[in-house]
């Protein structure tokens, strides 16, 4: 079995009938707790937390259409200038990083134009800085920090 590689968190959690229920602290809200939730909660926690990403310029489950059908990214972060700075992708721990779920955010980003891409199942990571000026991308072994963001590339 495979290592969780996020810092463990304690949220906050509820039950509400049948379900359990997450606080996300983005939304500021309790949502249905899923496997995939699990995963982003961690990431958020990881990016506030570890990283020094500031909770305002994130957002969860942020809706975008594509070909005039509506999706919605998991995490996305903006930089101060107000352009997407960061995309994440994430997935249930049982689901495999294959190149079907790196499309789907490769989609979701031509829409958005990161400059780096975060695909996750929380026991591992990809990421990705793109190139737009080279139409190139190569691959990252962490997430970079927030003051990354105020880089050109």
């Amino acid at each position: 079995m495979s290592k969780w590689i996020y810092p463990v968190i304690k949220p906050r959690t509820k039950r509400d009938g049948d379900k359990t229920l997450i606080f996300d602290i983005i939304r500021r809200k309790f949502v249905v707790l899923t496997p995939e939730e699990w995963v982003r909660q961690h990431v958020v926690n990881y990016l506030t937390g570890y990283l020094q990403y500031p909770r305002s310029l994130i957002r969860c489950e942020s809706g975008l259409k594509y070909n005039n059908m509506s999706r919605r990214s998991d995490v996305i972060v903006y930089d101060r200038d107000g352009n997407v700075f960061l995309a994440v992708e994430c997935k249930a721990a049982t689901v495999k990083m294959d190149q079907k779920t790196f499309d789907q955010l490769s989609v979701y980003n031509q829409q958005y134009r990161a400059r780096y891409l975060v695909l996750t199942n929380g026991l591992m990571h990809y990421v990705a800085e793109v190139d737009y000026k080279k139409k190139t991308y190569s691959f990252l072994k962490e997430i970079p920090l927030f003051s990354e963001s105020d880089k050109q590339s």
